[in-house]
């Protein structure tokens, strides 16, 4: 098969590669879609893989091609939850499998999903409804991220709600908030989004936020601007996706008394709290909560069923954050794209 193949930190290149055969549990998939996460890029040119040689990819869909003893899922049309749990640990017995102390990992601790076939435990695999496409199952995994940090932060119809951070985990929370707000009455004018980027902007108009809704935080003054729409008393909800010192210090600075703030974003540098900041968590009463990848335990409260669901319904619509689509032999310009930066991009996704 063709792969792209992880060979050490810079070093990615389309090879061809023994087609895996598929254990006691596991399934073969044919991939059909595969998105590149944030994440990625890093991993392939800054900091490696935890092995090597690896076939990176944690967001993919396919169709079940063979099957290893024991398992039944021939011809299926799934997405994959990447996270493999030890089902030893404490969090495992609870059925957190997304805080296991000794997981495995698809695209980074084993092969993933930038090639033609891959093997997965058959316990990883959700089943797609006929009118869910593959594109969209590639997705499955970004958005029941956005999923698990709303549920997280548990937002009232009444609450102010803030999102720092408009990357693809923040522009799908936003959708996802949007979606429930229509349900639950949470009105758009109560959400506030700070970004920095035009493309990003009209994306979220687009989702039916109201324009004074956004900011824009290479033109305005973000700390400002907050203020001004909060009259000062902060937001109940702060949803931090950026993962830097500066957002962090502002979450807590436009948080409101008693309020809640979710930290989303993969930290890109160091963490430190000056004196001031901690008090002001101290002071305010201030609900700190981390969020990190998703529920999944085949049961239709976890975070991939909410989002599968909702797929299903046609109540969310995320394909049009996909802005490119490469087949897997030029798959490589999309990770220049994100690394380079080198033009506007939401997801990019390879096609099989």
């Amino acid at each position: 098969m063709k792969a792209w193949v992880l060979t050490e930190i810079g070093e990615i290149r389309l090879e061809a590669w023994d087609k895996p055969v598929p254990g006691p549990g596991e399934v073969l998939l044919a991939v059909k879609a595969a998105g590149v996460c944030g994440s990625d890029i890093p991993r392939i040119y800054q900091t490696g893989a935890h092995v090597h040689p690896l076939i990176p990819g944690h967001e993919f869909s396919g169709i079940v091609v063979d099957t290893g003893a024991e398992t039944e899922w021939p011809g299926k049309r799934v997405g994959v939850f990447p996270l493999i749990p030890c089902k030893s640990c404490r969090p495992c017995a609870e059925g957190h499998y997304e805080m296991c102390r000794h997981y495995d990992y698809l695209g980074s601790r084993r092969d993933g999903g930038f090639a033609e076939y891959v093997c997965v435990p058959a316990r990883n695999l959700v089943e797609l409804p006929d009118n869910v496409s593959y594109e969209e199952a590639a997705m499955l995994e970004p958005m029941a991220v956005a999923v698990h940090a709303m549920r997280r932060a548990q937002p009232g119809n009444q609450d102010t709600i803030a999102i720092c951070g408009m990357g693809t985990i923040g522009l799908l929370l936003l959708m996802f908030l949007l979606e429930a707000g229509k349900a639950e009455g949470l009105r758009p004018e109560r959400i506030l989004v700070v970004g920095n980027k035009e493309f990003q902007k009209q994306k979220v108009l687009k989702l039916g936020l109201p324009e004074d809704c956004w900011c824009d935080s290479r033109k305005q003054n973000a700390d400002e601007w907050l203020k001004e729409h909060t009259g000062g008393g902060g937001v109940d909800v702060f949803f931090e996706c950026v993962g830097k010192q500066e957002t962090l210090v502002q979450a807590v600075n436009h948080t409101s008394a008693g309020g809640r703030i979710c930290l989303v974003g993969n930290p890109v540098s160091g963490m430190t709290l000056e004196r001031d900041v901690y008090w002001k968590i101290l002071r305010n009463q201030l609900t700190v909560t981390g969020t990190w990848n998703s529920s999944f335990c085949h049961e239709e409260t976890d975070d991939w069923h909410y989002v599968l669901d909702r797929l299903a319904r046609k109540q969310i619509i995320p394909g049009g954050f996909i802005t490119h689509r490469f087949p897997l032999e030029e798959l490589d310009r999309g990770f220049r794209i994100m690394r380079d930066k080198s033009g506007d991009y939401g997801k990019i996704m390879g096609i099989l």
